[in-house]
C-alpha cells in the first residue's frame, strides 16, 4: 500500500478514486502515566509519557486506515492527514484520512 501526503505518485497515475476512508484511535493513559505526566509537568520540558502515547496511536490510526483502505479495493492513499481532538480530560482522539485510490500497476 503506497500512502503519501501529497496528490499524486510520481510515475503512477490514479486510474480510479474509491473515496475517503478513515481510521480512528482513542486512547487513555492510564493513572500512573497521567500521575508521572503530571509530575513531569511542574518541572517542564517534553512529556514523553503523552508523547509516547500519541506515536503510537497515530501509528495504529494509519494501520485501520490502511485496512479499510484495502476493504475498499485500493492500492494506493492519497492525501494523508492526521487530526487529533480531546474527549474528557483523559482521553485522546487521533484520526488519520486520506483518499483511497487504485493506482496504475506499475
Amino acid at each position: 500500500m503506497i500512502v503519501v501526503t501529497s496528490e499524486t505518485v510520481a510515475g503512477q497515475r490514479v486510474i480510479r478514486t474509491l473515496g475517503q476512508c478513515f481510521g480512528v484511535v482513542v486512547r487513555s493513559r492510564g493513572l500512573g502515566g497521567n500521575i508521572a505526566a503530571g509530575l513531569r509537568s511542574l518541572v517542564g520540558g517534553e512529556i514523553t509519557e503523552y508523547t509516547q502515547m500519541l506515536e503510537e496511536a497515530r501509528k495504529h490510526a494509519v494501520d485501520r486506515l490502511i485496512d479499510n483502505a484495502q476493504l475498499m479495493g485500493a492500492n494506493g492513499i492519497l492525501t494523508l492527514r492526521f487530526d487529533s481532538s480531546e474527549i474528557g480530560q483523559t482521553m485522546s482522539e487521533i484520526v488519520a484520512y486520506g483518499t483511497a485510490v487504485v493506482l496504475e500497476a506499475g
